[in-house]
């Protein structure tokens, strides 16, 4: 008896609209592989993250271990999609002495013998120069153009405690210029000053009196003092840059009772150089200050680290909690909040470090395309 021949129907393949719409749902860092499937797939992927699900500035937390070897962990924070991604890097990178961050996705380590930084979005790629001339043990250390300024922070020994050095990328080369303003003599210091720069200047603020500082690179001039106080119950702030838009980040109230915390624009007349305006952008709902306060200093200092149009705000004291704030074009936040992965593995032998990063999805390929890489979602 002959066996019946079932036909099978081919199924419709999706494209389209439809096609889009679920790899808008897909997390970035999976879309990868969708790009090689086909050109009208490639094609899909690109016109969903422009129009549907565009990506917005990862968080990045790096968790250094103290102690020789200096072990460092990654772990990348995906907002729209909401996943934790760990990102492992090669064995080459030797992260020889305490790893430090500047703002935005700018990473250093710096030795008495030896600078290394990193400042592409994901830290892929890493230089290794010869160390300033002088001494320093806590300075401030900064991304400015082609150029890194390392100013302040230099050893008891050393004659000027407000010496600046720049190193070059372009030439490979360091040069001295003028110092940094006598005012900041007791305070030249990362620990006590806050930066922020665009490709032109260095921004200098003194983060708990506001007294404001900008370098020029191209004539290594020092402005003169401005105080950038928007609030004068504001008792701390701190300063960034984001598509050369200067943000500032305040505390009101004081260290035992933080009322409010406060984003400000800060508006620089180009022609003048002063800071001619301060306009508030947002406060931040009380459930997310309640969420950066520690049960033992509460709020006694901020960091912040900026990309694309996104603010992440962390209490140093407490790193479980990460606040973000979406600046809206045309004024306002919108507010939200990330439980830190890392945390619960941290204690104090390790040390924790922010970056944040505006990944595009042709720059994440890359990145998987590196000897040694690897990127994986990690479930918390």
């Amino acid at each position: 008896m002959a066996m019946p021949i079932i036909m099978l129907e081919e199924e419709d393949p999706i494209y389209g609209d439809m096609l889009e719409e679920i790899l808008s749902r897909v997390p970035l860092i999976d879309l990868i592989p969708t790009l090689h499937v086909s050109k009208s797939w490639n094609q899909a992927v690109h016109s969903s993250l422009l129009s549907r699900n565009p990506p917005k500035p990862w968080l990045i937390i790096h968790s250094q271990a103290t102690r020789h070897p200096y072990a460092t962990t990654t772990r990348a924070y995906d907002p729209c999609s909401r996943v934790w991604i760990k990102m492992s890097q090669p064995a080459s990178i030797k992260h020889a002495t305490a790893l430090r961050s500047s703002n935005s996705n700018f990473l250093y380590m710096l030795s008495p013998s030896k600078l290394s930084f990193s400042f592409d979005k994901l830290n892929l790629r890493w230089h290794h120069v010869d160390a300033p001339l002088l001494w320093r043990g806590d300075p401030i250390v900064a991304e400015v153009g082609d150029s890194i300024v390392v100013a302040g922070g230099t050893c008891d020994f050393e004659d000027d405690p407000l010496a600046v050095e720049i190193y070059s990328i372009k030439n490979r080369s360091w040069r001295t210029c003028d110092s940094m303003p006598a005012r900041l003599k007791d305070s030249a210091a990362s620990t006590w000053l806050s930066v922020a720069a665009t490709p032109e200047k260095l921004f200098v603020m003194e983060k708990h009196s506001g007294a404001t500082y900008w370098f020029d690179l191209d004539s290594n001039d020092w402005s003169k003092q401005f105080d950038i106080r928007p609030d004068q119950r504001c008792f701390y702030s701190v300063i960034g840059c984001v598509k050369e838009r200067l943000i500032l980040v305040g505390l009101i109230g004081d260290v035992e009772n933080v009322e409010k915390v406060k984003v400000w624009e800060v508006g620089c007349d180009s022609d003048s150089g002063s800071f001619d305006r301060c306009m508030e952008t947002g406060e931040m709902p009380r459930l997310f200050v309640e969420k950066l306060e520690s049960e033992t200093f509460g709020i006694s200092s901020i960091n912040i680290c900026l990309a694309g149009s996104f603010v992440y705000i962390y209490n140093p004291e407490k790193v479980e909690e990460v606040v973000a704030c979406e600046l809206i074009k045309g004024g306002g936040c919108n507010w939200g909040s990330v439980h830190n992965a890392v945390s619960g593995g941290v204690c104090g032998m390790e040390r924790v470090v922010f970056t944040c990063a505006d990944v595009k999805v042709e720059e994440l390929e890359r990145a998987l395309g590196a000897e040694n890489r690897r990127f994986e979602v990690v479930n918390v």
